[in-house]
């Protein structure tokens, strides 16, 4: 009776779980972004964009927020803003998407990529300060999944060198470091928006920072030179500093309505799927050779992308992998149950940058425990209820019992 069902037995899941489409969809946005369309006030500073502008920076406990067109150009611009250019170094973590360490390439910058810690995944701060050199600008530290790096570590090693810290929370909309929002605890933080965050309007990215200058610096470099809130033909502010390269990097109307509104939501969200990952966290450790991420040390409200757990190779049969236990689980019935990227940042499939572009500081090794290790459970799993979740805890167990030696 507890035969896989990946070998003819009996899923626990009968059906294959199902969830709702990603983003949630909300129709009173439908019509408000019939209205902005009617207005045809799509771009150029319109007044979705200022409201979510500041409410969101607020939320994030922020001064200033500078929405743009996607995550990527807004660590671009932070770096940038910064005065990050050809020469300098920028340490990033071995184990993120590669947009972090593409935005120091693209500005003429070295990338230099630490390895992470054990139990968060996040950026070791004892690796980013054995990293750092006299060129040494600037340090990204990544919120990853579903835990926070160690702020405190990596600001006061930063302080201490005089780097710029720049956090990258394209992962973490609504989460708290010791209360103070995500993104307000480097000088600039940078936030994604595309399809799969949790907060998405498809595209769309927003810098936060508390400095004045980097707002104006960071609005001029998204929005062809103009100072904050200027349009077409208004010259109030001035032109640009000599030499300051700006970009068309903006975003729409349509896409702040969208986040907006999604804003309004992300509180009592964000909540809800702590809880839920408290209560996975509790049983799936239970099962023999399953740990989870661990969330942000001083993490007063976690933000989870995705739920992390990683499988111990040690106690699994001989021939037996962590692919072998995801395909398992996905014939068990649980859907969004998949393996990350799969490799380091510098060794993804889509990186070509050349060698002598980057430095490797450190060697991997818990990021390659990371990606022989790690599954994650899809965001739609922290807002199931319990009797879905107690059904996913049942698929792994079944499976860790059956592949366990």
């Amino acid at each position: 009776m507890n035969t896989l069902a990946i070998n003819g037995g009996v899923p626990v899941f009968r059906e294959p779980q199902t969830f709702a489409p990603w983003p949630p969809v909300y129709p009173e946005t439908g019509d408000k972004l019939r209205e902005i369309y009617m207005s045809a006030n799509w771009s150029f500073y319109g007044p979705a964009e200022a409201q979510f502008c500041q409410e969101f920076a607020a939320y994030h406990t922020s001064e200033y927020g500078v929405f743009m067109a996607n995550g990527t150009t807004t660590l671009e611009c932070a770096l940038a803003a910064l005065g990050v250019g050809a020469g300098d170094e920028v340490i990033v973590p071995s184990w993120t998407w590669m947009a972090t360490g593409m935005a120091p390439v693209y500005l003429g910058a070295t990338p230099v990529f630490a390895d992470g810690e054990k139990d968060t995944f996040c950026l070791d701060p004892a690796a980013f300060e054995a990293a750092i050199t006299p060129r040494t600008k600037a340090v990204i530290p990544v919120h990853l999944f579903g835990s926070m790096a160690d702020m405190d570590k990596i600001c006061a090693i930063a302080d201490k060198h005089g780097i710029a810290v720049i956090e990258d929370c394209a992962h973490a909309h609504g989460g708290k470091w010791r209360g103070k929002g995500v993104g307000s605890l480097g000088k600039v933080g940078s936030f994604s928006f595309q399809q799969s965050k949790i907060m998405t309007s498809g595209e769309g990215g927003l810098c936060t920072t508390d400095d004045p200058e980097l707002f104006e610096t960071i609005s001029r470099l998204k929005h062809i030179g103009y100072a904050p809130g200027k349009k077409r033909g208004e010259v109030a502010g001035g032109p640009p500093q000599t030499g300051l390269l700006c970009h068309n990097y903006r975003a729409t109307e349509f896409q702040a309505q969208i986040l907006l509104d999604q804003l309004h939501h992300l509180e009592s969200d964000t909540v809800s799927r702590a809880e839920n990952a408290e209560y996975l966290r509790k049983r799936l450790e239970a099962i023999p050779g399953i740990k989870t991420q661990s969330p942000g040390r001083c993490a007063t409200m976690q933000s989870y992308y995705v739920f992390g757990i990683t499988v111990d190779p040690q106690i699994l049969k001989p021939g037996i992998s962590k692919a072998d236990v995801i395909a398992a689980v996905n014939a068990e019935g649980a859907t969004e149950v998949f393996g990350g990227w799969g490799a380091v940042t510098y060794k993804q499939n889509l990186w070509n940058v050349s060698p002598e572009k980057y430095r490797v500081a450190s060697a991997d090794v818990v990021a390659d425990i990371i990606a022989n290790r790690i599954i994650l459970l899809g965001i739609q799993w922290l807002m199931s209820d319990r009797a879905v979740l107690d059904k996913l805890v049942e698929a792994f167990d079944k499976v860790m019992k059956e592949y366990s030696r």
